[in-house]
């Protein structure tokens, strides 16, 4: 279950919102992981170009073999002991979790220094094509 529909692909930039996600905001962001990886700004990627529509989307980072075995019911995935049904207890769904059960606090924290992480790589990255120019 989804928590909310509208928030998705919503983001903000130092806690300042931004709106939704645009090709462009994917183009820049494709730079600069192409820029982080070492590559000429002008050349960026498949590869960078989707691991920056995931990260401003908010998509899984899951392959899509490893999502469809994530989508089947635990019984079809490993039998223990064959021919034991079992049974699960309902859980109770929780707004304020997601599906790994982390609040909305530890997902905005982790978010944040995964934006903090980016962010000094990037620096680093045209600090060191910089330096570079210069000597």
């Amino acid at each position: 279950m989804e928590k909310n529909p509208l928030n998705r692909g919503l983001i903000s930039e130092n806690f300042g919102g931004i709106g939704p996600v645009t090709r462009d905001m994917i183009h820049a962001r494709a730079r600069e992981l192409a820029l982080i990886a070492g590559h000429p700004a002008p050349h960026v990627t498949q590869v960078e170009y989707e691991q920056a529509k995931r990260e401003l989307t908010g998509e899984t980072e899951i392959d899509p073999q490893a999502a469809m075995v994530e989508a089947l019911p635990e019984s079809a995935r490993w039998d223990p002991v064959p021919g034991s049904a079992g049974s699960q207890a309902p859980e109770s769904p929780s707004e304020d979790e997601d599906d790994e059960g982390r609040s909305e606090a530890e997902q905005l924290a982790e978010d944040g220094v995964g934006e903090a992480e980016h962010d000094q790589m990037l620096q680093a990255a045209r600090a060191a094509r910089n330096a570079e120019r210069r000597g």
